[in-house]
């Protein structure tokens, strides 16, 4: 039995009774371990450098030094000491413990998942202390979650896909700091591939939703390398219609049905709210366009008397029923924004902890962290539906517009 294997089974017994007791005198031990493997290890590197083993005599220019002053590593069991060897040149530099390294991977990695949860740098710093015992300072929590930077420029300069089945566009508000706090918009839009596997292509950051922002975000999907997109997704901010056509002529629209549903709601008195919606939710659950057309009819006829004003607004929107003309296993992801919308509201609730961001990059770390995550996540998998429906995109015989079945 060796010296480290001895240690353990002394201190199980030893506290056989006291699980907490053992776990913390277990990570003393691994401390120790590692405290001593690293020297060790160091000492190795050392001797691989000058070529000759610890106290043999050689008549090499470069030779042993002694020690460079004692550092403090932070690892997942605690703070180790590190006597780092040297060389009468200056020339050994370990590749173990690079110059200036004050903690291991592993601490860094948990500050950045810490990072992505939604905690504030000060909530990390408190984090951190407890799981490692040693202490470590906001600024030093920025500095690391900074790597975080390149991940921005990569993201917003991938290529993409070059096409995509359907992309959905939404924004959210955010608090944001910019000598005061104001909410501002945050431009999303998340894809569906032709092979039913999704991600989140691009956002933007900007004080207000606007039909401008979504171009020029729409226009950087197309320099990306997306050459078409079957169909968009959008609520119903006025000019977005215009907006997608003048960048992907081909494209199709639909528009958020229960945005269009929330604001027949909104713009009828409240004894006729229940029935007016449930006559509208029967227009978009019709098992076919030709019934959807019929209750929209029906709809109009009943309600067009009492509110004029809401049935000439559904009588200029031609992008209603566009998803009826898609297959009917994806029908129900596609006549509303709920997908893009239920993910926003997952980003607000990690947002909460942070109540605002310092910085407009303080705000893109975060989301992109987040954005990265989720694009992991589904990288690999099939949103229902659309795995059947693989071959329908961009089939010749439906690339006029109509996409007929």
């Amino acid at each position: 039995m060796n010296h480290f294997t001895s240690l353990l089974v002394r201190n199980l017994l030893n506290n056989a009774h006291n699980l907490p007791e053992f776990e913390s005198v277990l990570s003393e031990v691994f401390r120790q371990q590692l405290e001593e493997a690293v020297n060790d290890v160091l000492s190795y590197e050392l001797e691989q450098f000058l070529g000759y083993e610890r106290y043999k005599h050689t008549d090499k220019e470069d030779s042993r030094n002694g020690f460079r002053p004692e550092r403090k590593i932070d690892t997942k069991y605690g703070a180790i000491t590190v006597r780092m060897p040297r060389d009468r040149l200056g020339l050994f530099v370990s590749a173990l413990i690079p110059p200036y390294m004050r903690r291991t991977e592993g601490t860094e990695n948990t500050v950045v998942d810490l990072f992505n949860l939604g905690l504030t740098n000060s909530e990390i710093a408190e984090a951190i202390d407890r799981m490692y015992g040693t202490k470590v300072s906001r600024s030093t929590v920025s500095n690391i979650t900074n790597r975080i930077i390149s991940s921005i420029e990569s993201f917003k300069s991938r290529q993409l896909a070059s096409e995509y089945a359907v992309i959905y566009i939404d924004a959210t508000m955010m608090a944001l700091r910019r000598d005061t706090v104001q909410k501002e918009a945050v431009h999303i839009a998340l894809g569906i591939r032709t092979d039913g596997t999704k991600e989140i292509i691009d956002y933007s950051i900007a004080p207000n939703e606007s039909k401008s922002n979504w171009k020029e975000m729409i226009e950087s999907i197309r320099e990306r390398g997306v050459t078409r997109v079957a169909l968009f997704c959008t609520d119903g901010l006025s000019g977005m219609e215009e907006v997608i056509s003048s960048v992907y002529p081909m494209a199709r629209i639909q528009r958020c049905l229960l945005h269009v549903q929330r604001n027949i709601a909104s713009k009828c008195r409240v004894s006729d709210r229940a029935e007016i919606t449930e006559d509208f939710k029967a227009v978009y659950t019709a098992a076919s366009r030709e019934a959807a057309v019929g209750g929209l009819e029906s709809f109009y006829t009943k309600w067009n008397r009492k509110y004029p004003k809401i049935v000439d607004a559904l009588k200029s929107n031609s992008n209603m029923l566009t998803f009826y003309d898609f297959p009917k296993e994806i029908r129900s992801s596609i006549y509303t924004t709920n997908m893009i919308e239920s993910y926003n509201k997952q980003l607000k609730r990690h947002f909460k902890a942070k109540e605002q961001f310092p910085t407009e990059l303080s705000e893109e770390k975060y989301l992109v962290s987040q954005f990265e995550r989720y694009n992991e996540k589904f990288l690999s998998r099939v949103h229902k539906g659309f795995g059947k429906v693989t071959s329908f995109w961009f089939n010749d015989s439906h690339e006029d517009s109509t996409y007929s079945i």
